[in-house]
């Protein structure tokens, strides 16, 4: 995922952007326009003056509960706002796709209010639990409960149309294609809370998190489209204690049942990433680690046998500055021979 650094009202609001949001706007502009490849049922060509992003969260202050905001939707979009919205094609569009994205402690439910697509002359509507660009999907398949083919909801397929559609995670993705004008639908997109969030994408190169697996046989991932510096400041486990940077990789953590590790690389999905240090032991303090990848990731492990706990920072990288002190970050983002 090469340069992967991916959201009358919205002009108001997005021209009063701050720096930190316009990061956000350029990076997932990217992510939009690097959507060139194979997916499981679409090809996204480039699209990227159809990208919309909304993720300023003026637009969310200015709307009451008592509100609903309602938009179109454009054929390569993307949502960071609860609200109503509508897709109408004005002409066949064919490579369609709407990244759906909260806050790290939401999942996102999708309600159909009304959909008129032809099916049967090869229309589509599909939503896919996570995100998935050029074949590579997040959450992975080894930190996801259900298989790749159960992660669809195919609404053509299932027949009677389920009303409602939920998110295990943050983030979710639905792929439409309308070749009739005047066909397409309607959703209703709202956030709801979750308790001890799993999987999440940051909107942000920058912020804190605490990650907590309950008693819970499962992996999580936070994923930060960005090179960053990751602080971890608390972490809480069952096991031995080590911090192993490898350079070449040692025999690390992976004995044990509960562990973290930090991982980077240039596409979206952890499994396919590089590993860049293990942290298998409780600590109070602090670790600090460079991540001069496209994309940076906090890992947990867990057995299901604890209560495992990490506690971390995450701020942007400036790869020029780390230049220009003589630092090498980016080379822990290729496997080293």
């Amino acid at each position: 995922m090469k340069g992967l650094k991916l959201m009358h009202r919205e002009r108001r609001a997005l021209c009063s952007m701050n720096h930190a949001s316009r990061l956000q706007w350029h990076a997932l502009l990217i992510i939009l326009a690097a959507l060139r490849g194979q997916c499981r049922y679409i090809q996204v060509r480039d699209a990227t003056e159809d990208a919309l992003v909304l993720l300023n969260t003026d637009i969310k202050r200015e709307l009451s509960q008592e509100q609903l905001y309602r938009r179109p939707l454009r054929c390569i979009d993307m949502l960071s706002i609860d609200g109503q919205f509508t897709f109408k094609a004005e002409q066949p569009q064919l490579h369609c796709a709407l990244f759906l994205i909260g806050d790290p402690e939401e999942f996102i439910t999708i309600e159909y209010n009304f959909v008129n697509i032809d099916c049967l002359g090869g229309d589509i509507l599909k939503v896919f639990d996570g995100w998935i660009i050029k074949g590579e999907k997040f959450p992975s398949s080894l930190d996801h409960p259900l298989s790749t083919s159960e992660r669809y909801t195919d609404i053509c397929e299932d027949g009677n149309m389920q009303s409602i559609t939920r998110s295990s995670q943050n983030v979710a993705m639905i792929f439409f294609r309308v070749h009739k004008p005047g066909y397409g639908f309607t959703l209703t997109i709202r956030k709801t809370p979750k308790m001890f969030p799993c999987n999440v994408i940051s909107q942000s190169p920058s912020g804190k998190f605490t990650m907590i697996i309950p008693h819970q046989h499962r992996n999580c991932s936070f994923s930060i489209i960005y090179p960053v510096v990751i602080k971890i400041s608390d972490l809480t486990l069952g096991h031995f204690n080590e911090l192993q940077i490898k350079k070449p990789p040692p025999k690390g953590c992976g004995g044990a049942g509960d562990f973290v590790e930090l991982l980077g690389g240039a596409g979206l999905d952890p499994s396919n990433m590089f590993p860049l240090a293990d942290l298998c032991h409780s600590f109070h303090g602090s670790a600090q680690m460079k991540i001069g990848c496209d994309n940076s990731v906090v890992r947990m492990v867990s057995s299901g046998k604890f209560i495992n706990r990490v506690t971390f920072e995450y701020s942007l990288l400036d790869r020029q500055l780390e230049r220009q002190q003589g630092n090498s970050v980016e080379e822990v983002c290729s496997p080293l021979d």
